[in-house]
């Protein structure tokens, strides 16, 4: 069977870096091209030198992909840029993934009152499939423009749908603590993750106010057909890369460990990135690949039931997710180009 044509529009940061180093394996794709509007006309390993000698395409323009052969084009761009791209290309015959957050949410007034900027294409919206296989796996293959989760979400929502799909948890209140590492922020340079800030220190940023709050609250409504409310604190890690949330619900029936385990293991049992663990995960475990590691207790003295969800953020919190989809898109075998182990230490 012939390769797929996919083009990676955004070469510059980390996310475009980790499309590359999962896609220059996969079996079925081609990098056909991939862009860089501030570095057009070098090569990519000129922008990532880890790249010397196993890909060194010259970087092109975005104008340059829009009369290619493309089956698929994943967009590595920031927040309210990606916008542009969808609105001029929503006809085209490629299809796409955007690793924004300009389509993951409900409607253009619920994203301009959380991202904070104005939305110019409404109508994609109704056209975009939130990107998480393990809850709309069907949608996403008929999909044409699919909005890729925010890494936050991922981690949590992963943590929480079982619960919420099986009415086990007051859906009034659920709280979220999640930890990150530095690699969520992107590439540019920020003063609170510059080393001296981010070393030997801990933070929490957001507080009532992070974008992500909106994305999980919207979603595991949606998945729950009901309204639920979340409190999500996220905080900075003096770690590179990796996502550990920790959710805090309340039971509506009595439950055990044990009955909790099992529904988790009932609902993810052929999910192929979900693995459950019975003992506490860690960020090296899932260290560079596409994995969610899931850990469920009930702890009786609060009755409080505790989900861990653990994930690499560049990874199943963006580009291997990205990946993931791009493979139902297509028909391709769902963990094509994702089977790789974990690096630890």
């Amino acid at each position: 069977m012939a390769k797929k044509n996919i083009a990676i529009v955004g070469a510059t940061g980390y996310t475009g870096s980790e499309l590359v180093r999962v896609l220059i394996n996969h079996p079925g794709v081609n990098i056909a091209a991939i862009t860089s509007e501030s570095r057009k006309g070098e090569k990519f390993s000129d922008v990532h030198p880890q790249f010397q000698g196993l890909f060194e395409p010259e970087l092109v323009g975005i104008d340059d992909i829009s009369e290619m052969d493309l089956d698929l084009v994943f967009l590595a761009l920031p927040h309210g840029v990606s916008m542009d791209f969808v609105k001029a290309n929503h006809d085209k015959a490629f299809k796409i993934v955007d690793l924004s957050g300009d389509f993951r949410l409900s409607n253009k007034e619920v994203y301009e009152a959380w991202y904070k900027k104005e939305h110019n294409f409404e109508a994609g919206f109704e056209q975009a499939v939130f990107g998480a296989p393990e809850l709309f796996r069907e949608r996403i293959k008929d999909a044409r423009l699919v909005a890729n989760p925010g890494c936050f979400p991922t981690s949590s929502i992963l943590a929480l749908a079982p619960l919420l799909k099986e009415g086990l948890i007051d859906k009034s209140r659920i709280v979220i603590d999640s930890k990150t590492g530095v690699t969520g922020a992107g590439i540019k340079a920020k003063p609170n993750t510059h080393y001296p800030m981010v070393n030997d220190n801990f933070t929490a940023y957001g507080i009532k106010s992070h974008r992500h709050t909106i994305e999980i609250q919207e979603i595991i409504s949606k998945y729950a057909n009901d309204e639920v409310t979340v409190l999500f604190t996220p905080h900075l890690l003096p770690v590179d890369r990796g996502i550990l949330s920790t959710c805090y619900s309340t039971p509506v029936k009595s439950v055990s460990t044990e009955e909790l385990e099992k529904v988790f293991e009932e609902y993810y049992a052929n999910e192929p990135f979900v693995r459950l663990r019975n003992s506490l995960p860690s960020l090296k475990q899932v260290r560079g690949t596409n994995y969610c590691d899931i850990y469920v207790t009930y702890d009786g003295r609060t009755n409080s039931i505790i989900t861990i969800g653990v994930i690499d953020n560049l990874m199943k919190g963006a580009a291997g997710q990205a990946v993931q989809n791009m493979n139902l898109m297509l028909g391709l075998n769902e963990t094509d180009g994702l089977s790789i182990a974990p690096i630890q230490p």
